[in-house]
Order: structure tokens, then sequence, then C-alpha cells
């Protein structure tokens, strides 16, 4: 339990201070060359600019991209690309249970016994 605890303490700490590094990042700049995005230390995505949907969608739900993970819409991080994660949990399950065949649905009329 207290284990947990101090994970969830370092990766607040970790957080908080990858949002100070890009707040202090921006301000670090001329205020005409400021773009509220770009990445901390050169590897983790930030992003302050207000969210569209088209920049929503395309980080949520971007059939287009072959990327899982893609930069957040707003904040410090990464999202998560849902559309790719369902493709692969699809593979996923055909691999780990064999290629299913369509079952046939039979929708005709019943026989039924002694009628004859």
């Amino acid at each position: 339990m207290r284990t947990l605890r101090n994970m969830r303490r370092l990766s607040r700490f970790v957080v908080f201070g990858l949002v100070a590094a890009a707040i202090a990042t921006e301000l670090s700049k001329p205020e005409e060359e400021r773009t509220w995005n770009g990445r901390v230390f050169g590897f983790v995505p930030y992003d302050f600019r207000p969210p569209t949907w088209e920049r929503i969608r395309d980080a949520y739900w971007n059939p287009d991209s072959d990327v899982l993970f893609s930069d957040r819409v707003f904040g410090v991080g990464w999202a998560v690309n849902l559309y790719k994660a369902k493709s692969l949990l699809e593979d996923l399950f055909e691999q780990m249970m064999g290629a299913r065949e369509a079952m046939p649905i039979g929708m005709g009329s019943r026989s039924r016994s002694g009628s004859e």
C-alpha cells in the first residue's frame, strides 16, 4: 500500500514538473514566438492551445494514423488513438482465438413433426 502511494506521489511530481517545464519553455520565448505547443526536453509533447473538434478526433480516433500514442489535444503527454487500439485488439483476438467463420442463421420456417 505504501509503495502504491509513493508511486502516485512520484507520478504527480513528474507531471507537475513537465507542466512547469512546458510553461517555462513558452515563457522563455519572446511573446510573438510563443506557440503554446511543442515538446518538453525534445520528447514529451505539450499543447496549451484551446482544443478543436478536429484535433480531438485526430488524437483519439484516427484511422489514417498507424501510431497508437499521439500528442494530447490539451496538456502534457500522449493520447491513445482508440481506432488503432481497437485494430490491435482485434488482431490479437484473432491470433489467440483463430479466425472465426460466420455462423449461418436459419430464418426459414420450422417443420412441424407429425403434420405431414
